[in-house]
């Protein structure tokens, strides 16, 4: 999860589509990208030598479990129009899927996108959507579902929205 705040709308949505998938039998995890220390990536190309990424942060121990994971699910807000600072980073540090050695670790894994902004308007999210399209399309990974959800902006709103949280409950059950 993207967003820096705890129980805030993309926290609420992305609980929610775990639940429906934990109902299914799935085990999850939720990662929250403001709880752990990510930095930039600088372009080194280490991880294309075969050797580890030399940033010692937690995207290291990231790897592993994405590389195991079945389906990603990529929860932010829109900020200016983009991902938080905190997901981009996330995002960029996935060049170490890119280098032959490690591109079969993603390339078939199912991602989700879940997208909570406050503008009424879904063009609001607009280049933050094709962002990811076109992230997942060079990664070779299934884009299976973008969830958008428009208007919300107070903390915890989001949980009002009956119709959104059974889409977001109804979609985790599909997922697992």
């Amino acid at each position: 999860m993207g967003s820096p705040r705890k129980k805030g709308n993309t926290h609420v949505l992305l609980q929610k589509i775990l639940e429906g998938a934990r109902i299914e039998g799935a085990d999850t995890e939720a990662v929250l990208l403001g709880d752990v220390v990510i930095g930039e990536c600088d372009g080194c190309h280490a991880c294309w030598r075969g050797k580890p990424c030399p940033r010692a942060d937690d995207m290291n121990d990231l790897y592993p479990k994405i590389a195991e994971s079945d389906v990603i699910i990529f929860a932010t807000p829109v900020y200016w129009y983009g991902p938080t600072a905190l997901m981009k980073a996330f995002l960029d540090r996935f060049v170490y899927f890119n280098c032959p050695e490690n591109r079969e670790k993603i390339t078939g894994t199912t991602c989700v996108l879940a997208v909570v902004f406050e503008e009424d308007s879904g063009e609001a999210a607009g280049p933050l959507v094709e962002m990811f399209e076109k992230s997942f399309q060079y990664l070779g990974v299934d884009h299976a579902k973008t969830i958008l959800v428009p208007g919300v902006t107070k903390r915890g709103e989001i949980a009002e929205k009956s119709d959104v949280m059974a889409r977001a409950f109804d979609l985790g059950k599909t997922l697992a």
